[in-house]
């Protein structure tokens, strides 16, 4: 952060630019995929899908265990080949003097970069061993019940190693293998293994078996560790993601609700709506729908409650405007989907603001007619805000950090001062003066968000990663080929095969998180979609708004999950909250189907 900003102010400033700032993030950034991946592994903090998972757990145990076991062992195998190949590369680098740079300009040496990235594979490594013996010790039934499902689970880890090489010298049709893998994917998945690693085994297999060379497959898992995020475009990530923890931590989200309950107590439901506007504030200056349903969930529902709103209707309220952060720029996700898409990120987040105001908009009527005609629903809605209202100063100093931050990060991207990533680096420090300033930050705080930061940065990118090996598997499969062609035999239109598409993708809401739906859609649907002249810029917007619906979607429903475990035990059940965003999730489909409809609401801005 301190180098690019430090860049930032020499290029602007003085016209002299620090050298090799660009060289230095891109090498820099795949150590924070791999130094933080060990603690982001035993702390469970990979990905998973526990709906069925969680169930098979309570009613068979040990079948549960055995599962674990099998995946461990499956997750162990990729990362020893990552951690080979990184080895090879970073000893390579050492032998060979290998620089970044030119002679006279600027050098850096690479082999301490990549000795980073090999040693931080090698502690995941460890990790997952650790946790392996763990899982083992943990089975039901004494000595002799974890002997007998450690034992089967190398045999059926053994099995299927053996089941694949005799496939792979079967020499399968390509296509077939393709799609057996991805049904396999959503089998793994389902059945609870942590979706970055079930994205490797079955990309990893499925390379394989269509190249008959194990080797092609090894490779490919080396060099995607290696180089699939080295580059400046990946830094953003964790910047906005630091950005967005600092904010949160100096309070922001709770001002930007008192200011909007002040603004909107007039009205009808003016709690619902000053939530709903709240989350809109909150979310363009982090960007996270997760850290929205934790933030609001704890300031907003109490407030509301004690007014007299209904349990279920505040429940719902919070966790449907939740999804506002992944729409309104700046967004992680379009970040992701730039990423995937080779989209300009900037004209995403552009793009994302008309979507975003009129979602925020539609949200705030729903709540006003629900506190209308279905009071037996909403509760007691009347007029009224928080018992202790803001002086106009006191809303001008609450509000000022979030317009200097809007401005800093909006205004440095659409004005040419900064890159995306560069932005980032901006936001997060001026994120950090302001928590400084008031005095919400100290030592011991910064060190628990940066670990965070790096945390939530190691499960994303990991991801990212995972997902070049997946769309390496879908390359050599033809998989989108053969959709093309079979999109194109359906005679579909642009707009038909948009709601189709959006459909699918609130489906896999069902059960995925967002990242993952991405990553496995996006290098299918990107092929099929370009050569019927899709705006990519609208189709990512299509895309998140699809998403956001499938977070409010059961049996998954991430956001809704967010915001049980924010809650008391026992204030709420998930049924109850999942009830309670039907009406947001019936919104959301509307103005999906509207834009749609109607591409120039989300490229009115461009």
């Amino acid at each position: 952060m301190l180098l690019v900003v430090a860049d930032i102010l020499g290029r602007n400033l003085f016209e002299t630019p620090v050298p090799g700032v660009s060289d230095f993030v891109s090498y820099a950034i795949v150590g924070c995929v791999f130094l933080p991946l060990g603690a982001t592994i035993r702390e469970g903090k990979l990905v998973r899908a526990v709906f069925l998972a969680e169930p098979l757990a309570a009613a068979r145990p040990r079948l549960a265990r055995l599962l674990e076991l099998v995946f461990g062992l499956a997750a162990l195998a990729m990362l020893w080949i990552a951690a080979r190949y990184l080895w090879a590369d970073a000893l390579s680098a050492w032998r060979e003097g290998e620089f970044l740079g030119a002679v006279g300009a600027y050098q850096i040496a690479t082999w301490p970069f990549k000795l980073t990235v090999a040693l931080g594979c090698t502690l995941a490594l460890a990790e997952l061993v650790a946790g392996l013996v763990r899982t083992a010790l943990a089975t039901e039934g004494g000595p002799v019940a974890r002997t007998l499902v450690t034992v089967l689970a190398v045999l059926v880890f053994a099995a299927a190693i053996f089941g694949s090489d005799q496939a792979a010298a079967a020499g399968f049709d390509r296509v077939g293998v393709g799609l057996a893998a991805l049904a396999a994917l959503l089998v793994l998945i389902s059945l609870g293994m942590p979706i970055v690693f079930g994205l490797m085994v079955t990309s990893f297999v499925g390379i394989w078996l269509v190249r008959d060379m194990i080797f092609v497959a090894e490779n490919s898992v080396g060099i995607s560790a290696a180089s699939a995020v080295r580059s400046q475009g990946f830094g953003v990530i964790p910047l906005f993601v630091m950005m967005g923890l600092l904010l949160d931590r100096a309070g922001v989200g709770r001002d930007a609700f008192q200011i909007m309950a002040i603004l909107v107590r007039r009205i009808s439901g003016g709690l619902g709506v000053a939530t709903v506007g709240a989350n809109a504030i909150f979310a363009s200056i982090t960007g996270s729908s997760i850290a929205s349903a934790t933030v609001f969930s704890r300031i907003a529902v109490p407030p509301m409650t004690e007014a007299g709103y209904s349990k279920r209707f505040s429940l719902g309220i919070v966790a449907g405007s939740s999804v506002l952060g992944m729409l309104i720029p700046p967004s992680l996700l379009m970040i992701v989907y730039g990423l995937l898409s080779e989209s300009s990120i900037g004209d995403l987040f552009i793009a994302g603001i008309v979507p975003g105001l009129l979602l925020t908009a539609a949200f705030a009527a729903i709540i006003m007619l629900m506190a209308r005609f279905a009071p037996g629903f909403a509760g007691d809605t009347r007029a009224g805000g928080l018992d202790d209202p803001l002086t106009g100063g006191e809303i001008a100093t609450r509000l000022l950090p979030v317009v200097a931050i809007v401005v800093l990060v909006m205004g440095g991207i659409y004005g040419g001062f900064f890159s995306p990533t560069e932005a980032g680096a901006a936001g997060a420090a001026g994120a950090l003066l302001i928590a400084l300033a008031r005095r919400s930050l100290d030592w011991s705080e910064f060190r628990r968000l940066a670990i965070e930061t790096g945390a939530i940065t190691a499960g994303l990118l990991f991801l990212m990663i995972a997902a070049n090996i997946y769309g390496r598997m879908l390359a050599m499969s033809t998989i989108p080929n053969v959709m093309a062609g079979f999109v194109a035999e359906l005679d579909l239109t642009l707009v038909g095969l948009a709601l189709l598409y959006a459909l699918i993708v609130v489906a896999l809401g069902m059960i995925l998180d967002s990242v993952s739906i991405m990553l496995i859609v996006l290098p299918i649907a990107l092929p099929i979609i370009e050569p019927m002249g899709a705006d990519l810029i609208w189709f990512g917007i299509v895309t998140v708004i699809a998403i956001e619906i499938g977070l409010l979607t059961p049996p998954f429903g991430l956001s809704v999950y967010v915001v049980k475990g924010s809650l008391p035990e026992g204030y709420a059940t998930l049924g109850d909250i999942f009830i309670a965003a039907a009406p947001f999730v019936l919104t959301m489909a509307a103005v999906t189907t509207l834009i749609i409809l109607v591409p120039g609401i989300a490229l009115v801005l461009l």
